[in-house]
């Protein structure tokens, strides 16, 4: 607690000498803007990658209280910066220890982001479950659309997941053919990655696909194209590439 008064005080002081040299209300803004940026990236990635329509709903409250309360001291420079620090790191770590308790206990994971429901099975539309979530025809057709479904026919089941999103199962006999399905054996390539981006060789990509910026450099300089003239460079784990050099710019 005592060092949480040291660095309060220490704010109010900058600020202090910021406001008596004549650097007022703007820069102190642009400051403590910068700091709870910084706070706030720091924050999100303690609570971990999501994307915004996959988050459960704690993680969703948590995210919206963080950004109210961050614009508290943003706008009004009175306000000391812990007052928006602590809160924030409050709501991480309970997001953090909720996320644990979910893990370790089933009940309370449906309790906070409840369960997934079938809205069709068996090829069949379970109307009491989309009227209990208050989803109407158009919604699903638009969601299924998004999966490249356009017919309900085709549908065998699809279920409402705990962060709203819809998983689609089809009929079998209206699935995409795959080349396993068809009896073709397709050479395996492995993953491939972008090992150079605009003139940049990307050092994790590049161990992805089991290869070395020496690799690299090698085949560049045997198509005699120079580093700093590639846009974007691929490879996959055979030692398949494919170069694409940026485009010169027109003399005017």
């Amino acid at each position: 607690m005592l060092r949480i008064n040291r660095l309060n005080q220490s704010i109010l002081n900058m600020e202090t000498k910021l406001r008596e040299n004549g650097g007022i209300a703007m820069i102190i803004s642009l400051i403590r803007t910068l700091l709870l940026y910084i706070v706030i990236i720091i924050a999100v990635r303690l609570m971990g990658k999501r994307q915004i329509s996959e988050l459960q709903t704690s993680e969703l409250v948590v995210t919206l209280l963080i950004s109210d309360i961050a614009a508290i001291p943003m706008q009004d420079t009175g306000q000391p910066l812990v007052s928006g620090f602590i809160p924030i790191a409050v709501l991480v770590m309970c997001e953090i220890a909720v996320s644990v308790l979910m893990l370790k206990i089933p009940k309370f994971r449906r309790l906070v982001c409840g369960r997934p429901i079938v809205v069709i099975s068996d090829g069949r539309l379970i109307q009491s479950e989309m009227k209990r979530l208050r989803m109407s025809t158009e919604d699903l057709g638009e969601q299924l659309r998004q999966k490249s479904v356009f017919s309900l026919e085709d549908v065998a089941y699809a279920i409402i997941e705990t962060n709203g999103k819809l998983s689609v199962i089809k009929k079998p006999d209206k699935e995409t053919p795959t080349a396993g399905m068809m009896g073709v054996a397709l050479p395996n390539t492995g993953i491939e990655t972008v090992v150079i981006s605009d003139g940049v060789i990307s050092e994790f990509a590049t161990k992805l696909c089991n290869k070395s910026s020496e690799w690299i450099l090698g085949i560049l300089h045997a198509k005699n194209i120079k580093l700093e003239d590639v846009f974007i460079m691929t490879a996959n784990t055979k030692g398949d590439y494919n170069i694409i050099p940026k485009e010169k710019e027109a003399v005017s």
